[in-house]
């Protein structure tokens, strides 16, 4: 039992770090755009620039 007063504020620690990590990302936009380079994959280099 006194394994737990270290693993669980360990675990709180490691989960608000990527709770942090998460929001982070959120805000530099980094889903903007999640379909754009799976469809930009299809485009032909030559069709594109006509």
């Amino acid at each position: 039992m006194n394994v737990l007063v270290f693993l669980i504020p360990v675990s709180l620690i490691l989960g608000g770090i990527g709770l942090v990590a998460f929001m982070w990302t959120l805000r530099h936009d980094q889903y903007d755009d999640p379909d754009g380079a799976a469809a930009r994959i299809l485009l032909d280099e030559d069709e594109a620039s006509s």
